[in-house]
């Protein structure tokens, strides 16, 4: 049986390292065959997962000599990290790993939908020149407003001030002091949703954060402002987001994560027809580079954990 199971994709190269120093399981579909998963947990020592394997209940109970799960990003929502402490069993986030990857797609997806241009491409082809309706905004001059301030807010801060937007943010657990609010004006979250044009949430899924974003918050955003969760799904109400974009208000919205992934029929009929809608499955934080980075980190902290335990 094998010491290593990875349950989800992860760089080849990174899996390598792990394969060179101890016997390696590397499934990228175990996730899927729960029951496998838990036989081949059953003598591993680290479990190195993605977003979709559930490291608790009836799989920690089916690992008794787990001593370490590797999380390849930094959302814990699916590891029931409590548990694991009582087990005495380590977990470690690729902290810092994939900030880049996702400030990128924050700014990619306000950039499309503050532009409107993208979606023309069979009325091109059918012949039509729709210049008139394809008349969007730029970024410059406008507000990006960050709900959570933690490093990844922080990165999409830089890039959009490089872009010549205004900075705001909203985090009351970032103490007044810090020296990251010299990057972004410290406001509350009303008066965020009153002022930015694009709005980024970057805040994990907990019980004081779930529908933060609610019918209430979508009516009070600043009329054509955007909306890109990259964040958790759960932080958004889907069904108030989808009736407010079928009203108009945000005028757009972009989301990577879901309350439930994959998309249910429902969820996706949720959001069937609606313009100025990106989805995206759980991909903002991974590019072929961060790939790579999270991989390696990871790779590199469970090698260092093992060595380090009998």
């Amino acid at each position: 049986m094998p010491e290593i199971v990875i349950t989800e994709f992860m760089d080849e190269g990174a899996v390598a390292l792990l394969k060179a120093r101890h016997d390696t399981l590397y499934d990228p579909q175990l996730v899927d065959r729960f029951d496998d998963l838990k036989r081949h947990a059953g003598e591993a020592k680290a479990l190195i997962v993605r977003n979709r394997t559930q490291v608790r209940g009836e799989l920690l109970e089916a690992a008794p000599r787990l001593s370490c799960v590797g999380r390849l990003g930094v959302g814990l929502d699916n590891i029931d990290v409590e548990a694991c402490a009582a087990r005495g069993i380590e977990v470690y986030p690729a902290t810092g790993a994939n900030d880049l990857a996702v400030a990128e797609y924050v700014l990619a997806c306000a950039m499309m939908l503050l532009r409107g241009a993208y979606h023309a491409t069979d009325a091109m082809i059918a012949g039509e020149w729709p210049r008139q309706k394809l008349i969007g905004g730029e970024l410059a001059g406008r507000t990006m407003g960050l709900v959570g301030f933690g490093a990844i807010a922080r990165e999409v801060g830089w890039r959009a001030q490089a872009l010549g937007m205004q900075v705001v943010a909203y985090d009351p657990h970032v103490d007044a002091m810090h020296p990251a609010w010299q990057l972004a004006r410290n406001v509350s979250l009303d008066g965020l949703l009153e002022i930015a044009d694009a709005v980024s949430l970057h805040v994990p899924l907990t019980d004081a954060t779930r529908h933060m974003i609610g019918a209430p918050q979508l009516a009070a955003m600043k009329p054509g402002a955007v909306l890109v969760n990259a964040a958790r799904g759960g932080v958004v109400d889907e069904q108030a987001l989808a009736a407010a974009l079928r009203a108009g208000r945000p005028a757009g919205a972009a989301l990577d994560v879901f309350e439930t992934e994959p998309l249910t029929a429902d969820a996706g009929a949720t959001f069937a027809g609606i313009p100025n809608l990106i989805l995206t499955p759980h991909i903002a934080g991974v590019t072929a580079e961060s790939n790579v980075r999270v991989s390696h980190l990871i790779a590199e902290k469970v090698l260092a954990h093992l060595g380090r335990t009998p």
